[in-house]
């Protein structure tokens, strides 16, 4: 799958996309009920609406195109997760920033000279763009919707 300058190309499509895998997991979720929204670099973290679930995805134009870094999913007991730790990479054992930081091995792909913990949280906010994806559903549905963006996105960096 291609991607645009800027934001996931053809987010439509996505969301048409696994409407139909949810309705073969016995789940239908439909089309109307996902809320798509992008966020070009550079971003503010951004807030989780109250009560809804959210699918994410970072990605930024690197030496070999636009790549997807990182796609999670939050809840309401996760907000944190949505809002603040990728840009923190001492606020959990897992998030974007840590796993930037621990690989130096992908920083020239990336265009990175150089991260510390202190300042990947810039650098995440003024080199990435997030797609974000709202839904009022249940966990199960959530944890489908991430796998099917994780299969369709292969981003750079998981777990």
């Amino acid at each position: 799958m291609g991607y645009s300058y800027g934001m996931l190309a053809d987010t439509r499509q996505l969301i048409t996309d696994f409407a139909r895998v949810s309705t073969l997991a016995g789940v239908s979720v439909n089309e109307r009920d996902i809320r798509h929204e992008s966020f070009l670099a550079p971003h503010q973290n951004p807030k989780l609406p109250r009560g809804c679930y959210a699918l994410y995805v970072f990605f930024s134009l690197t030496t070999d195109g636009s790549v997807v870094l990182k796609v999670g999913k939050a809840g309401p007991k996760s907000a944190a997760r949505f809002e603040s730790q990728h840009y923190l990479p001492g606020s959990c054992n897992s998030n974007l920033g840590k796993s930037i930081v621990l690989n130096k091995a992908q920083w020239t792909k990336l265009g990175i000279s150089g991260v510390e913990e202190t300042t990947i949280g810039n650098w995440l906010r003024n080199n990435t763009d997030r797609d974000h994806f709202f839904l009022s559903t249940s966990p199960p549905v959530i944890n489908l919707f991430e796998a099917f963006l994780q299969c369709r996105l292969r981003p750079l960096f998981e777990g």
